[in-house]
């Protein structure tokens, strides 16, 4: 076990531990979601594809990505994986046949107490809507892939890169918190790549206006997401996120004074981060327009990398 390894293990469990008991004294949650068949057999718009996640344990969100995946008629690859750190899961579905691959994830697990709407349904949400409907150019292969236990420093995405060949990936963006706002952010782009040039290049032909549009800003100290196993390989590979255009100033500096913002957080965290890991993540909270607007980047990074 490396130092990172360890790190990230530890990071983890104060992640869970803390949740789980701020989340109870907080009454935890009360969301009772819908039956995983209903849902299945319902709408395949993301905002209605948050349902089959939200609200439900770790085991049944696992459980129902699959169960969507099969009754679709999806082939997906699965990727069992358990160590000391913990358990789960992870699913891939590969669109088209090229070489160079674009790697999409987003994480299917959440903390304890909390229903996981925004974190981290609606990106399951977005993905799962997408990959049945994606245009992939002749000389790309999109890989969607859920991973397992994210909130446990990452678990699912290392056990993937630790066993597949990342020689082939073009980039990665790791969906995260893509359900409330208007504007994106991609993260934890401190240097320049051609990828990144590709990923603003994409949503500038959306209209998007860089610090209006959407925002491109360095490493986080804190907060992180499943891209990092994979950048620790040397793939490039950055957080994809939505917020409100109007909190752009406050969550830079939420996010960039972590013991500063950890003070302030015990009165106001600013929007996503109000009901971030905690029993109001709920889909009333989620804003369909930001799940379509997250869908239309990644139509356009898919066009840009082709």
């Amino acid at each position: 076990m490396s130092l990172r390894d360890l790190r990230l293990y530890v990071r983890g469990r104060i992640n869970s531990q803390l949740s789980r008991v701020l989340n109870a004294r907080g009454g935890g949650s009360t969301v009772t979601p819908p039956p995983v068949d209903a849902v299945i057999a319902g709408d395949r718009a993301p905002l209605a594809l948050v349902r089959l996640l939200a609200g439900r344990p770790n085991v049944e969100r696992e459980a129902a990505v699959a169960r969507y995946l099969a009754a679709r008629g999806v082939g997906f690859a699965r990727q069992r994986f358990e160590t000391f750190e913990g358990r789960g899961e992870n699913f891939a579905v590969d669109v088209g046949a090229g070489q160079r691959v674009l790697l999409l994830i987003a994480h299917h697990d959440a903390v304890p107490g909390s229903p996981g709407a925004n974190d981290n349904a609606a990106a399951v949400g977005i993905l799962l809507h997408l990959l049945e409907r994606a245009r992939v150019p002749p000389d790309l292969r999109v890989r969607f892939l859920f991973t397992a236990c994210e909130e446990l420093g990452y678990l699912g995405a290392r056990a993937w890169v630790r066993e597949a060949e990342v020689a082939g990936i073009a980039g990665v963006l790791s969906l995260e918190l893509c359900g409330i706002g208007d504007s994106l952010a991609v993260w934890d782009a401190g240097d320049e790549t051609p990828f990144l040039g590709r990923v603003r290049g994409a949503l500038e032909t959306l209209g998007l206006r860089r610090d209006v549009g959407y925002h491109v800003v360095g490493r986080i100290p804190l907060f992180g997401s499943d891209h990092r196993a994979f950048a620790a390989s040397g793939v490039p590979a950055y957080g994809l996120t939505v917020i409100p255009s109007t909190e752009a100033e406050a969550l830079r500096r939420f996010v960039f004074s972590p013991v500063r913002s950890a003070l302030r957080s015990l009165v106001r965290r600013p929007v996503p981060f109000d009901t971030y890991h905690t029993p109001r993540d709920a889909v009333a909270t989620l804003d369909p327009r930001a799940l379509a607007l997250v869908g239309r980047a990644l139509d356009a990074v898919i066009a840009a990398l082709g």
